[in-house]
């Protein structure tokens, strides 16, 4: 095993969800803007980088944030609270984005991948990202997919609902991201789904459209910051090959 596999693995069994965090030890938030950085550059849904990230420095915004993630004390002792969000009604100028990066890259291609390329942000992402409010354009994604999956492979999550699972799985990718980097310099984090999203939201001005993936709190874990000793399942309950 290389050293390399050696420091990642050390990294990843030591990262734990702490609890609790020591508020005397000394915090720098520098790591938090290295560790952010990084997170941007994680694996995403077609590149589209729908997501916002959202730090939580100013000691009466966080006491308040802390009492809406129901005063967890993962909340109430952390240095910094960072919010994951989704962003899905910024899709239009990310597919824009895209595309210019597409027509840049093969600007002396006229080949069928170039031209491949193009079409998706310029054609396919917008009739994916397109939603109406009830859904509907989604509703017609799906029929529509079911039957040209009678005679071929087709992609069948296409919906609304399909599209908003999509967004948070990139984000969630991107909160990983953060974790192990904040581990990787000495520092701990827990991941929470429970808050109250409206007030949240309403705290820090975030729009209707946002959703909020996870908050996570970042901290020096205190003694007691652990409650139990890691437990999983058996590997063989969830590992398979075929």
């Amino acid at each position: 095993m290389s050293a390399e596999h050696r420091t990642f693995s050390d990294i990843i069994r030591s990262r734990r969800s702490v609890r609790k965090y020591d508020e005397a030890a000394e915090f720098d938030h520098d790591v938090v803007t290295r560790s952010l950085e990084l997170a941007t550059l994680s694996p995403n849904s077609s590149n589209m980088q729908l997501w916002e990230f959202h730090r939580v420095i100013n000691a009466d915004k966080k006491e308040k944030l802390a009492h809406y993630c129901m005063g967890q004390n993962a909340a109430k002792t952390a240095n910094e609270l960072v919010l994951f969000v989704v962003t899905p009604y910024k899709w239009k100028q990310r597919a824009e984005m895209n595309a210019a990066t597409i027509r840049e890259a093969f600007s002396d291609r006229e080949d069928e991948t170039a031209k491949r390329a193009l079409r998706y942000y310029e054609k396919l992402i917008p009739f994916l990202y397109n939603n109406d409010r009830f859904g509907l354009f989604g509703l017609g994604r799906k029929v529509l997919s079911c039957y040209m999956g009678l005679r071929k492979p087709m992609v069948r999550e296409v919906s609304k609902a399909d599209l908003r699972v999509c967004l948070h799985k990139s984000t969630s990718l991107a909160a990983m991201t953060f974790m192990t980097a904040m581990r990787a310099e000495g520092y701990d984090t827990c991941p929470m789904e429970g808050f109250d999203s409206k007030r949240v939201k309403a705290l820090l001005g975030l729009p209707k459209q946002a959703e909020i993936t996870m908050i996570v709190s970042c901290g020096k874990r205190a003694e007691d910051g652990i409650y139990s000793e890691r437990h999983r399942v058996n590997n063989n309950d969830v590992i398979f090959s075929h």
